[in-house]
């Protein structure tokens, strides 16, 4: 069966897959690498390379990481998302937060 993740992802997620699979293959391009090169060097059959630098998500976050990485772009995955960075998180946490809070009661020995 096939997968609906591509025919359920909102625009502008498509947009920004697109985008990424070409500024992959503008990196590859300014390397002097062919398609078959980035292929080998990723570990998968280049119609896989060729589904990456269309941005096709259908195609595993561990390819596109082996091509960040076989660009010179080793440090792009961590700066996607930090949890230091975030936000809307922090507010939630913030708001979370107990407005009194009371010592915990312990027994008195007899």
């Amino acid at each position: 069966m096939r997968s609906t993740v591509p025919d359920t992802l909102p625009p502008k997620i498509k947009r920004a897959l697109t985008k990424l699979g070409a500024d992959i293959a503008v990196a590859r391009k300014r390397r002097s690498l062919t398609t078959s090169m980035m292929a080998e060097r990723l570990g998968v059959a280049k119609s896989t390379y060729l589904k990456i630098e269309k941005g096709d998500p259908s195609v595993s976050m561990g390819a596109y990481a082996m091509a960040f990485f076989a660009l010179g772009f080793d440090d792009a995955l961590d700066e996607i998302l930090d949890a230091k960075r975030d936000d809307q998180g922090l507010l939630l946490d913030a708001a979370r937060l107990p407005k009194r809070v009371r010592p915990k009661r312990t027994p008195q020995p007899l």
